[in-house]
């Protein structure tokens, strides 16, 4: 047999497969082949989105499922047998996989990350290739895992049989976390973004320790009732009647798949405790208070629980007057894990000091870049008021008849003490607008305000601004604060990408951490946030990539300028646009990079085109501080801009106009050599498919245009800069001409309505003589008479192709 001529998935079907068997490694249990491990990275430009190819592992060997010691990058038998190591070794860092394999058939190159005292790269034979055991005993020996941790190590993953798989920087966080544990740490931060499955990587670390026996009651904690009762019908329900909330009150919620069920609860009316479960969820709000009656995790006894998780721990869980401080200390003998998206690092905070270092990480940039959370834009508005301050006039009164403190106010000050009610309507006018431009007025928006007041406010704003729709349904716009129980009561709704309303919430905190908003596609900032994991938590409620609803990318639309925290070096995951449009422009972002983005990159081959409680600002009775409202003061938007960046922030994503005219100039070298090609191609609509085919479809540039423009002054206009005229316009410029006088009545008739087929309706197969068997042409007779006219249908075609070269009789 000839190797060089076999493709590289013969090569494994015949060598490389019977090698790994041969060593004993079972085909069902323990070897996968072609392993996609990344969704490739989401690339928007204007209304095009596409995804970069992902990346793909040719072997991945473990020695139980999800517990991966090897992979293997195959070549074909024209390479040598090394020459994926590299690429192997890259894939192997991101998997956190020790034992890295190259071949083409002939034999392996071995390289050993678990051995950098000796030689790490070994030539093989095909019949070389080591055992599982063999393997799994150098990564034990790596690990420094003995016979009792190895049999919680080894531990299945639970498995629903519906062939859902963990990720795998899900399983790299589990695995990490099991492996820590195992050895007798017992305390462990994981950090992992937004949107990245916190709770579920939770639900297998403990459904591995639960079934290996090494924790037998377990406590998992978390700040808000809508994250309690989520884990329990979704992510944890394989726990079943192990398992109940602490709560008093009974509630029947919806899982994912629609069913119906009623919580299962740990206390009675009298609060008492049923201790007969092992698996508890908590609200550690409901556990804990300033009075000790409060307390009622003190009906268990500190060692009641082996195991505790904390969920979204950076919210202050590590300070030592914290409530979820004071059940960690009580419990201080259970393992403790922490779980954060932001690790909480002040003077006064440190979940680093509390957990030590992350046992493992992933961050939004790592997220973007493998195109499991969504990319973002940035509009950024500059209000003149904010910019350039305020100050009062001399005697100017508020609302209330007072006088204004004569001082300068800034953007710290509106709506926290100082309101200008028409800078409130400016922002819901914007906002609404942002709607409107962008053809989607559905799409889920949260507004961020400075306080609940602040929010009541702009839900009025925002109201009126949108009194149609709000006609047709009251809950298009409403108001989500800890104070608002109707609000409140609509929050399942507005998560729920199958529920249509609410559409527009506003809010202070409560929807900025903790809530799994899959479908928001605009988040609207009108307050400042001073804090970094603040900051991260906001971005996170509209990373969630839902394909269902094609929602691949966000919009953050900022006017407080809180984006600032894109340049601080703690911020991990950067937009891909930041526009800040003028007075006079739209408020939805252009589709054109700015200017000096040359270096702007464009699809290739391998992409593929798819469509705290709330209130705590707010002024406390007897103070003596009180918010001031001034009606009459003119605000204005002064700067809008637009950037594109990368999620390094330099400036390398373009629009769709721009990625389609280095496309087409790749295509075509110059402005004669496609008027050539256009000429010399008889069928017109040819070079249009050929286009598709290369995955640059002329319909996204010819909407953003807005203009009925013939793909042949689309493509003269968008590559070479020369100016459109409509296909109207074409079509007129030839009846002028009188280019039908030869023909009698009917003929020129039949060439006409042509004309006006290809005004209307852009057909560019003009001397495709089924054009004939449909209107208007079917009233002016038969498709014989018709063609008859010309003589038969060779002098047809002959007239519609002279028909469509006069269309582009004035191109040089």
């Amino acid at each position: 047999m000839d190797k060089t001529s076999l493709s590289e998935r013969d090569i494994c079907t015949k060598f490389i497969t019977p090698a790994l068997r041969a060593a004993g490694w079972d085909e069902m249990l323990q070897i996968r082949e072609e392993v996609s491990f990344t969704k490739g990275r989401i690339i928007v430009r204007g209304k095009l989105v596409s995804r970069g190819q992902a990346k793909r592992a040719d072997y991945i060997l473990s020695v139980k499922p999800n517990i991966p010691l090897a992979i293997i990058e195959t070549k074909d038998n024209t390479h040598s047998v090394g020459d994926g190591l590299q690429q192997a070794l890259e894939y192997a860092e991101t998997l956190q996989i020790p034992f890295v394999f190259s071949s083409n058939g002939d034999g392996f190159v071995f390289h050993d990350r678990t051995a950098p005292g000796g030689p790490s790269e070994t030539t093989l034979s095909l019949n070389q290739f080591p055992a599982p055991d063999e393997l799994w005993a150098r990564y034990r020996t790596w690990k420094g895992i003995d016979p009792t941790a190895e049999q919680i190590v080894l531990q299945d993953y639970y498995d629903d049989g519906s062939g859902k798989a963990p990720r795998y920087y899900q399983v790299n966080a589990v695995n990490a976390a099991i492996e820590a544990i195992a050895k007798g740490q017992d305390r462990i931060l994981l950090v992992m973004a937004t949107g990245t499955g916190k709770t579920y990587t939770a639900f297998q670390i403990i459904w591995r320790l639960w079934k290996a026996g090494r924790k037998k009651r377990i406590l998992f904690l978390a700040d808000r009732n809508v994250l309690v009762d989520q884990t329990m019908v979704n992510d944890f329900r394989p726990f079943g009647g192990a398992m109940a909330k602490l709560s008093t009150s009974s509630k029947t919620i919806e899982r994912a798949d629609g069913t119906k069920v009623d919580l299962t609860l740990a206390l009675d009316r009298q609060r008492r405790i049923d201790s007969a479960y092992e698996i508890y969820l908590g609200l550690y709000q409901s556990i804990t208070g300033p009075e000790e009656r409060q307390k009622l995790y003190k009906e268990f006894s500190p060692g009641f629980f082996d195991l505790i998780v904390i969920d979204e721990c950076h919210r202050g869980s590590a300070a030592e007057d914290s409530a979820w401080r004071e059940i960690l200390d009580y419990f201080a003998s259970a393992t403790q894990i922490g779980l954060t998206a932001t690790p909480k690092e002040t003077r006064y905070v440190s979940n680093i000091e509390y957990f030590g270092d992350p046992v493992f990480s992933y961050s939004l940039k790592q997220g973007i870049r493998d195109g499991f959370l969504a990319p973002y834009k940035v509009v950024k508005v500059h209000i003149d008021r904010d910019v350039e301050g305020y100050r009062p006039e001399k005697g100017q009164l508020d609302r209330d008849g007072e006088e204004v403190e004569d001082r300068i106010y800034n953007t710290k000050d509106f709506d926290r003490t100082i309101v200008l009610d028409e800078r409130t309507r400016l922002v819901a006018r914007k906002v609404t607008e942002f709607l409107r431009e962008s053809g989607d007025r559905f799409q889920k928006t949260i507004v961020f305000c400075v306080d609940q007041e602040h929010a009541a406010r702009m839900r009025q704003a925002l109201v009126n601004e949108n009194a149609d729709l709000v006609a047709a349904n009251h809950r298009y716009v409403m108001r989500i604060t800890g104070n608002d129980k109707e609000g409140q009561d609509q929050l399942g709704n507005f998560i729920d990408p199958e529920s249509t309303y609410p559409v527009i919430v506003t809010t202070s905190r409560l929807l900025s951490t903790g809530v799994d908003a899959q479908t928001c596609r605009l988040i609207v900032l009108d307050r400042e946030i001073g804090s970094m994991t603040e900051f991260k938590q906001i971005v996170g409620r509209g990373t969630r990539v839902h394909e269902d609803t094609r929602k691949f990318y966000f919009t953050l639309l900022d006017f407080r300028g809180a984006t600032n925290h894109f340049a601080d070096p703690d911020f991990d995951g950067e937009p891909v646009q930041i526009y800040e449009p003028g007075a006079d422009d739209p408020i939805t972002p252009p589709d054109d990079a700015p200017p000096g983005a040359d270096d702007a990159i464009t699809p290739g081959t391998d992409e593929t085109v798819v469509d705290d409680p709330d209130g705590v600002h707010l002024p406390t009775k007897g103070s003596g501080q009180r918010k001031v409202y001034i009606d009459g003061v003119s605000v204005r938007i002064i700067t809008e801009r637009i950037e594109y960046l990368d999620e390094n922030g330099k400036l390398v994503t373009e629009s769709l106009r721009d990625f389609t005219k280095a496309a087409l100039r790749k295509r075509f070298a110059s402005l004669d050599d496609f008027l050539k090609r256009w000429k010399s191609e008889a069928r017109k609509q040819a070079i249009v498919e050929e286009l598709e085919a290369e995955g640059l479809p002329l319909d996204p540039i010819a909407d953003e245009l807005g203009k009925n423009l013939d793909p042949f002054d689309l493509i003269c206009h968008i590559a070479f800069d020369r100016k459109p005229l409509t296909r109207r316009e074409r079509a007129d410029n030839v009846r002028k001409r009188d280019a039908f006088s030869k023909y009698g009545p009917q003929g020129r008739a039949v060439l006409d309505a042509l004309l006006a087929k290809y005004a209307d309706e852009g057909v560019l197969n003009l001397d495709d003589a089924n054009v004939l068997r449909v209107t208007p042409f079917t009233a002016m007779g038969s498709i014989v008479e018709l063609v008859r006219a010309f003589g038969g249908k060779l002098g047809f075609e002959q007239a519609a192709q002279e028909l469509q070269a006069a269309l582009y009789q004035d191109i040089a």
